[in-house]
């Protein structure tokens, strides 16, 4: 269910990307100000939870394919579903700075 609702979320995204994107041509003044509202603190949180769903969708698909074409996947996939929740725990730790860190700055000064 995870890795339907993060594929979703990627999508969302991917669709909003495009759009934000296309709207140089349209008016550049329009993107220049959206691409401002993306440096705000609200929207690292937002970018945090894209990380996080892009590393969960990848580790958990790596997950889906051994458990698919592994003749022992269907028996080990409780052990690496912890396995990919384990290694995602670490990675998201290890992004929480670089991406929140600016969001940091500006609320608690540098």
């Amino acid at each position: 269910m995870a890795h339907r609702v993060t594929g979703v979320l990627i999508f969302f995204f991917l669709f909003v990307h495009v759009l934000d994107t296309a709207l140089v041509r349209v008016s550049p003044e329009a993107y220049d100000d959206v691409v401002a509202t993306y440096k705000t603190p609200i929207v690292a949180l937002l970018e945090y939870g894209l990380v996080a769903a892009i590393l969960f969708h990848a580790l958990n698909g790596l997950r889906v394919v051994a458990v698919d074409f592994w003749s022992k996947g269907p028996r080990y996939q409780k052990q690496m579903l912890w396995t990919v929740m384990g290694i995602w725990i670490v990675l998201m730790a290890g992004a929480l700075y670089p991406v929140l860190g600016h969001a940091a700055r500006v609320l608690f000064g540098s």
